[in-house]
C-alpha cells in the first residue's frame, strides 16, 4: 500500500512557532486563570494584648475592692479608733474617704499591672502605650485652659448648691491631702483604665470616635455621686473626658493624657490654694468646681 492511497501515512507538516501564538483579542482557555487579590482589611487603630472581657474583669474587681475595703476601713476606725462614733458618722468623715480613695486607687494600679503582666508577658508602660511626651508644659496648660473654659460654662449651668465634695475642704489638713491625690494618684489610675485600658478595646471594636466617647461617658457618671447627681456636673465632666481622649487619640500617649489631666485639676487646686490662703477659708464656688 503506497503512501499516496493513503494519505494518513502521508508526512505532515511541522507547524512553526509563530503558527502556535495566540490570536490577538482571542482568550485562551488553557490559561491559567488570574487572581484578583482579595483586599484585606485595615489594621485597627489599636490593638491592646488584652480583650473586653479583661476589661469587665477589672472592672468587676474594682467594685469588689471599693465594697471590701470601705467596709473593712469603715468597721476598722470604729473598733480601734472611735468606738463611740457611730457608723454613719464614720462614713462621712473625709479622712476616711480619702485613705479609702488612696487604697482603691493603689488596688486598681496593680491589678492594671498584674494583668498585663501576668497573663500576656508584656511590659505593662509600653502595652499601655505611656508614651511620655516631650510637650509636658503645652499638655499642662492646655489642661489649665480647660478649666477657666468650662469655669464659664458652669456659671450658666445648673449647678447643685450642696455637694458631699464640699465636706473634703471643711479642714485644711483634709484639703491638702485631697490635693495632692488630686495631681497624683487620682488622674494617673483614671487614665491608666479609661485611656489606657478601655479606650483601646473600644476604638479596636468601633473606631475611634465611639472610643473616646464610651471612654468620656462611664468617666462622667463614676464622678456623679460626689457631686449630687447634677446633670450640669456631668456634662462639664464629660467634655474633660472627651478633651483627654482625643488628646490621648491624637498622640498615641497615655502620659499626654494624664498631663492634661493635671493641669485641668492642678489649675483649680493652685487656685483654691491663692484664694483661701491655704485653705482656711473655702468659698462654696470654688468648692463647686468639678475636681476629677
Amino acid at each position: 500500500m503506497s503512501s499516496s492511497d493513503n494519505p494518513q501515512f502521508e508526512p505532515q507538516p511541522l507547524v512553526s512557532a509563530e503558527s502556535q501564538a495566540p490570536v490577538p483579542g482571542v482568550p485562551d482557555p488553557f490559561a491559567p486563570a488570574s487572581v484578583a487579590p482579595v483586599p484585606t482589611a485595615p489594621p485597627p487603630v489599636e490593638n491592646p494584648v488584652w480583650s473586653g472581657w479583661d476589661v469587665l474583669l477589672i472592672l468587676g474587681l474594682t467594685l469588689a475592692t471599693i465594697f471590701v475595703f470601705q467596709l473593712a476601713l469603715l468597721f476598722g476606725a470604729h473598733y480601734l479608733l472611735y468606738p463611740h462614733t457611730g457608723l454613719n458618722d464614720l462614713a462621712q468623715r473625709p479622712m476616711l474617704l480619702l485613705i479609702s480613695q488612696y487604697l482603691i486607687d493603689g488596688a486598681i494600679a496593680v491589678y492594671l499591672v498584674l494583668l498585663v503582666e501576668g497573663k500576656y508577658h508584656i511590659g505593662f508602660w509600653r502595652a499601655i502605650r505611656w508614651n511620655w511626651p516631650k510637650a509636658e508644659w503645652k499638655l499642662l496648660g492646655l489642661g489649665a485652659m480647660m478649666l477657666l473654659g468650662l469655669s464659664l460654662l458652669e456659671s450658666v449651668l445648673p449647678m447643685p448648691k450642696d455637694t458631699p465634695f464640699e465636706k473634703l475642704f471643711e479642714r485644711p489638713r483634709d484639703a491638702y491631702l485631697l490635693a495632692i491625690i488630686a495631681v497624683s494618684l487620682g488622674p494617673l489610675v483614671e487614665e491608666l483604665f479609661f485611656r489606657g485600658f478601655l479606650y483601646p478595646v473600644v476604638a479596636r471594636r468601633w473606631g475611634v470616635a465611639w472610643g473616646i466617647f464610651l471612654t468620656a461617658l462611664p468617666f462622667a457618671l463614676m464622678h456623679l455621686p460626689q457631686y449630687g447627681y447634677a446633670w450640669g456636673v456631668m456634662l462639664v465632666i464629660f467634655i474633660v473626658g472627651v478633651v483627654c481622649g482625643v488628646v490621648r487619640a491624637a498622640t498615641r500617649s497615655v502620659g499626654a493624657s494624664f498631663l492634661v489631666h493635671v493641669g485641668y485639676n492642678g489649675t483649680q487646686m493652685l487656685i483654691a490654694v491663692v484664694v483661701t490662703h491655704g485653705f482656711r477659708h473655702m468659698p462654696k464656688a470654688l468648692a463647686q468646681l468639678s475636681l476629677l
